[in-house]
C-alpha cells in the first residue's frame, strides 16, 4: 500500500515490510529490494531455479517472475518503490509527483537482467552492518514520518543502499558456479561432462558439486539435466518438433534416453506433457 504523507497531504508510492514472508508478492509496478538476513530460500526466478542464502539482497524489477519453492528459517525485510521515486522531482499538493528528466541512475543496473545477473547479490560481512542499519532507519522513517523531510531521508538511504550494492556487484568476480552456469546456458545442446564444468570453473568436482548444491539445490550435472528438461518443456508446448529433434536440441544423444529422463523427473512422458500443457494453454 502507498504511504500517505501526513505532513504534506500527498501519496508516496513506497512500502516497507519489516517481516517479508514471500507469501503475498506485491511487486507489480514496483522495484523491490529484499534483504535476506538469515536462513535460505529456494525460488524459481524468471524460470531459473536459485537458492538464496543469507546474507543476500534480491533486487526485483517489474518484469521479474518469482515462485517460492522452499523456505528454511528465512528472515527478511523488503522495500518497494515506484520508479518515479528515483526522479529528482518535487511534489505538488494538487498534482502529486512532478517528474523531471533528471532521473537518478544509481542502482538501476541492479534491476537489469541477462543470462548471468539474476538480481541476487551476496552481502559481504563488512557491508552487512551498514546495510542493516540503513534498512532499519529507512523502515523506521516509513512508519514514523518524523518530520516533513522524512521522504528525502528515505531517498537518501535508498540511494546509499543501491550505490553500495552496485559497487559490490561491480567489484565482485564471477564465482565458480557462475562460470559453470555460463557454460551450461551456452552449450547445453552439446555433450557436456563434469570435467568440462570443472575446467571452466577452475575447481575440482567435489568443490563444484558442493557449491552447486548450496546455491542451486542440485549437483552440477543435476542442474544441467534440470535445465535441459526445462528447455524441452517449452519446446514440447510451443513447437511441433518431434521427440527426436527435441532430444538432440537439448543435449540428449538419443530420444529414448530423453524420454526415460523426462518421465522419471516429470512423472509423465514427453507426449503426455505436450498434450496436457497445450490443453491448459488453450483453456486460459
Amino acid at each position: 500500500m502507498p504511504q500517505i504523507d501526513r505532513h504534506k497531504n500527498r501519496t508516496v508510492y513506497i512500502e516497507f515490510v519489516a517481516a517479508e514472508n514471500f507469501d503475498n508478492l506485491r511487486y507489480g509496478e514496483r522495484l523491490t529490494i529484499i534483504f535476506i538476513t538469515s536462513g535460505s530460500i529456494n525460488v524459481q526466478l524468471n524460470g531459473r531455479p536459485i537458492k538464496i542464502v543469507a546474507p543476500s539482497i534480491l533486487c526485483l524489477s517489474m518484469d521479474d517472475t518469482i515462485q517460492v519453492l522452499e523456505k528454511y528459517n528465512v528472515s527478511s525485510q523488503s522495500f518497494c518503490f515506484h520508479p518515479d521515486f528515483l526522479n529528482t522531482a518535487h511534489f505538488s499538493e494538487s498534482q502529486g509527483y512532478m517528474s523531471t528528466k533528471l532521473k537518478i541512475q544509481t542502482g538501476l543496473s541492479l534491476f537489469r537482467r541477462d543470462d548471468v545477473h539474476t538480481g541476487v547479490h551476496i552481502v559481504t560481512e563488512k557491508a552487512y552492518t551498514q546495510l542493516f542499519e540503513w534498512f532499519f532507519v529507512m523502515g523506521t522513517e516509513v512508519y514514523a514520518q518524523s518530520d516533513s523531510l522524512w521522504v528525502c531521508r528515505i531517498k537518501k538511504y535508498l540511494i546509499q543502499i543501491l550505490g553500495l550494492l552496485e559497487e559490490l556487484n561491480r567489484h565482485s568476480e564471477q564465482s565458480p558456479v557462475d562460470l559453470a552456469l555460463d557454460y551450461i546456458y551456452t552449450n547445453y545442446s552439446d555433450k557436456i561432462s563434469l570435467e568440462d564444468l570443472t575446467k571452466c570453473s577452475r575447481v575440482n568436482r567435489v568443490s563444484l558439486n558442493r557449491m552447486f548444491q548450496d546455491l542451486c539445490g542440485y549437483t552440477a550435472m543435476g542442474y544441467l539435466l534440470s535445465y535441459r528438461l526445462k528447455v524441452a518443456e517449452d519446446l514440447l508446448t510451443h513447437t511441433g518438433m518431434s521427440l527426436n529433434e527435441i532430444a538432440r536440441t537439448t543435449g540428449f544423444e538419443y530420444d529414448t534416453y530423453f524420454i526415460k529422463q523426462f518421465t522419471a523427473k516429470r512423472g509423465m512422458t514427453p507426449t503426455e506433457f505436450r498434450n496436457t500443457s497445450r490443453e491448459f494453454a488453450a483453456s486460459i
